[in-house]
């Protein structure tokens, strides 16, 4: 067990190092690898990661409160029951990572890649998803509401049953996906109808 408080890392290779079970509170990360690293149960508290490295890296059982991960790469990493409390997670890439159990709660997740994702069942609440790309997701059953959606790509992704009510979707192609079961409000039921050639008159 370590604690690290107000450090600023530069261009460091943390990958060999173990650095399970440890405490990151206020320290910056620019550029820094934790590729294929042990960060099993570790928690950081308001750091900021700036294009960092975490591919297959094992993140399990580790928690996040109000840390900014901004173009990080978690390709292959291992996430299994995670939690990122009110992070920022702008850009980031999480290709192929293992997102079982995870814990979304608020947060900034703007840009990220999580194609092919498996979010079944999540609690995905007012978290903010501008532009995020969810092809061939599977969110089936996600609470999704009132969230923002905006501009995000969800071609192919399975949202059966998915709740979305009260979430921003303008932009949204929803020729691409599939709403079976998808609870909808009324804005979101206009631009559906909208997208399928109807015209609306007020």
């Amino acid at each position: 067990m370590f604690q690290q408080m107000n450090q600023t890392y530069s261009g460091v290779n943390f990958g060999t190092q173990d650095l399970r079970y440890g405490e990151l509170i206020s320290c910056t990360f620019d550029g820094c690898s934790f590729a294929n690293g042990s960060l099993e149960e570790i928690n950081t508290s308001h750091c900021r990661f700036i294009a960092c490295d975490f591919r297959g890296a094992s993140l399990n059982g580790s928690l996040h409160k109000e840390s900014a991960f901004e173009n990080c790469s978690f390709s292959g990493a291992n996430l299994f029951v995670t939690k990122f409390d009110n992070c920022k997670m702008m850009g980031s890439d999480f290709s192929n990572a293992n997102l079982d159990g995870i814990t979304i709660y608020r947060g900034d997740w703007s840009y990220t890649n999580l194609r092919h994702s498996r979010l079944i069942r999540q609690d995905l609440r007012g978290v903010k998803f501008h532009e995020a790309d969810f092809s061939g997701s599977n969110l089936e059953k996600a609470d999704l509401r009132d969230s923002d959606l905006t501009m995000a790509i969800l071609a192919k992704a399975n949202l059966q049953g998915a709740d979305v009510r009260g979430a921003q979707m303008a932009g949204v192609d929803f020729k691409s996906l599939t709403i079976s079961g998808m609870r909808m409000d009324r804005e979101q039921a206009v631009l559906f109808t909208i997208s399928h050639g109807a015209k609306i008159n007020g």
